[in-house]
């Protein structure tokens, strides 16, 4: 079993009862870990976003089993009773929007989240500089969001996703309103700071773009995943620099 990671198997979700029930996972498996980036795509109404909030905590899923590093944290329903603190500390959540909160600066918006989770104010901006410094962004660090390019705010927000350590971050189309060169520097940056933290990195994407940078894919359609390792896929940290 993964010590860091995230593994699901048949997982499944299903909306309603009896005639009008709808499936929308009817078989999930899948296994990330520690340091990868894997993408996840899927057409419109293929279960990608309701898988998304299942593996967030968002939503509970029907049935299936779902392992965070070595924790059994679903199985049949949750083994985690407090799930707002599972989301708050071990998972980390990047979305096509940063999300930030205007009227704080840039340190601010990314400690906040370790500020909740009760470390002490200085040792959560600490955190959040070491962070911002690893994403090149520290000379921002004072600067409030309105100040930022849209590149600068989503490596933020990917600092504020990684600023509790937690084993998992979940991206949702993060590069979809970045023009080409700046969605792969956001794949670039989530693949450094997967090897540098051990996280497991799962993004939803439809971007053409991003889709040849990563070494698996997972396909889902009807509710169901097909996991994919094509030829000439793969990182190579020496295109995106």
């Amino acid at each position: 079993m993964l010590a860091k990671g995230i593994r699901v198997h048949g997982l499944r979700k299903r909306y309603g009862s009896g005639e009008t029930a709808v499936e929308a996972l009817k078989s999930v498996d899948m296994q990330v870990g520690p340091g990868e980036v894997v993408g996840l795509i899927g057409p419109s109404g293929s279960g990608k976003s309701t898988l998304l909030k299942c593996l967030g905590a968002v939503i509970e899923p029907t049935a299936g089993q779902m392992h965070l590093g070595e924790d059994l944290i679903y199985d049949q329903g949750w083994k985690v009773r407090d799930l707002r603190a599972l989301r708050r500390d071990r998972i980390g959540f990047v979305f096509q929007a940063p999300y930030l909160i205007p009227f704080l600066d840039v340190t601010d918006n990314v400690a906040l989240p370790a500020m909740l989770a009760g470390r002490p104010n200085g040792e959560a901006r600490a955190r959040a500089m070491e962070l911002l410094q690893a994403l090149d962004v520290q000379h921002r660090a004072r600067a409030m969001p309105s100040q930022l390019s849209g590149g600068e705010q989503q490596r933020v927000a990917i600092a504020r996703g990684l600023v509790n350590h937690p084993p998992v971050i979940l991206a949702d189309e993060p590069t979809a309103p970045l023009d080409s060169e700046r969605a792969l520097a956001v794949i670039r940056i989530l693949n450094d700071m997967a090897r540098t933290f051990e996280t497991a990195i799962i993004v939803v994407t439809h971007d053409e773009k991003i889709i040849p940078t990563f070494r698996r894919i997972y396909h889902i359609r009807d509710g169901v995943t097909y996991e994919e390792q094509g030829e000439g896929r793969g990182w190579d940290p020496g295109e995106l620099s």
